[in-house]
């Protein structure tokens, strides 16, 4: 048999979860029929065929997570293995994996896939598994070289017994896991509030598209929080474009589409390009370029609940601004006690690459274009 193996979808893309084979074994298919869609962190992709002939074995099933390099199909016939790179893969209905392009935010190593767990287990071992409903693929060996032993198998049955079984994280979920980790393990987060008086602003002003402005003035103010710091060579690379990535929250999880060069667009324009990616997010049909080359970051939250926040930053970026819940608020206003509109603030940045002053500057300078009459 010739194995093909799972291609590059996208550099920073380490696996793929099998959503539908389109194919069985025993198929005989064309050079770039589409085989299976594989859902990244990014979109759902399909993969073609490298070659013509007949499928001899299938390596997964859906929802199993199958690694950049691993066997995904085996064709009928001898012959060296394939996989690493198969011309252009294109995009379901449901997403656009073309025109993949750097990802700074996918980054590490990706959780061992169900068949190489149980592949570290012998054929008892995994019996028992499926006798008791254990999944393999929770299990961390305690045995020689990570070996799943019976006493494992034992273990996990009872804890899942006590607490139930548990929802394997997938998709968009798993990749937001996975980001947290990293920016848990890589980022020294330091957060700062500050309130905004909104009262003279006009009615029906578009408060996320002020936010979006105001970013860019103070980017432009105090550019060091705009920029990529790399923590592995200690630098950093201050940025002339401003690209804010918008948090989307969905209920698979938390997308973030990057809006784009927001110093050179108009308040129309804006809107416009903001709500063709909230809908390509809606849809999931956003194209994983979309999602990727922010230099900083909105989470408009208060369209929600809440008033401040400790945002996560995503490396390589440095900050993320956090805009809480509109309220009214009695404060000082031309020497008498008035209600005002507040809007609350949270900075949040990486202390490595920021200094405090720089931070506080550039959150003055939100707050100044903010308060502006508009």
């Amino acid at each position: 048999m010739k194995n093909f193996k799972l291609p590059d979808l996208g550099e920073g893309l380490p696996e793929a979860e099998i959503v539908e084979w389109h194919i069985k074994v025993g198929d005989t298919v064309d050079v770039d029929q589409v085989l299976v869609s594989v859902e990244t962190a990014k979109a759902i992709v399909e993969v073609p065929s490298p070659q013509a002939g007949t499928i001899a074995k299938l390596y997964g099933e859906p929802g199993d997570i199958i690694h950049t390099g691993e066997p995904l199909l085996a064709f009928e016939g001898a012959g060296d293995d394939t996989g690493t790179v198969v011309g252009e893969l294109k995009s379901s209905g449901k997403g656009d994996g073309q025109g993949a392009q750097k990802d700074r935010f996918i980054v590490g190593a990706a959780a061992s896939s169900k068949r190489a767990r149980a592949n570290r287990a012998t054929p008892g071992v995994r019996a028992l598994a499926e006798r008791l409903g254990v999944s393999l693929e929770t299990i961390k060996g305690s045995g020689p070289g990570g070996l799943i032993t019976t006493d494992d198998v034992h273990k996990q049955a009872s804890h899942q017994k006590q607490l139930g079984d548990a929802e394997p994280l997938r998709g968009t979920r798993r990749t937001m896991a996975k980001n947290m980790a990293l920016s848990h393990a890589q980022v020294v987060p330091v957060s700062i509030f500050e309130d905004v008086d909104i009262g003279d602003w006009k009615k029906g002003t578009d408060t996320t598209m002020r936010l979006v402005q105001a970013i860019g003035k103070a980017c432009d103010a105090v550019p060091e929080l705009n920029c990529w710091f790399d923590g592995d060579n200690l630098s950093r690379q201050l940025l002339s474009e401003v690209h804010v990535g918008i948090a989307v929250d969905t209920p698979d999880g938390l997308f973030v589409p990057v809006l784009r060069d927001i110093t050179h667009r108009n308040l129309k324009d804006l809107r416009k390009g903001l709500e063709n990616l909230r809908e390509a997010v809606a849809t999931r049909k956003i194209p994983p370029k979309e999602m990727q080359g922010a230099t900083i970051t909105l989470s408009n939250f208060g369209t929600m609940t809440g008033q401040y926040a400790n945002p996560i930053v995503s490396p390589p970026q440095v900050a993320i601004v956090g805009a809480g819940r509109i309220r009214e608020k009695v404060v000082p206003y031309d020497g008498a006690a008035t209600i005002r509109r507040i809007l609350p603030l949270s900075l949040t940045f990486d202390h490595r690459a920021a200094t405090g002053g720089e931070a506080s500057r550039f959150l003055g300078a939100l707050v100044d274009a903010l308060q502006k009459t508009g």
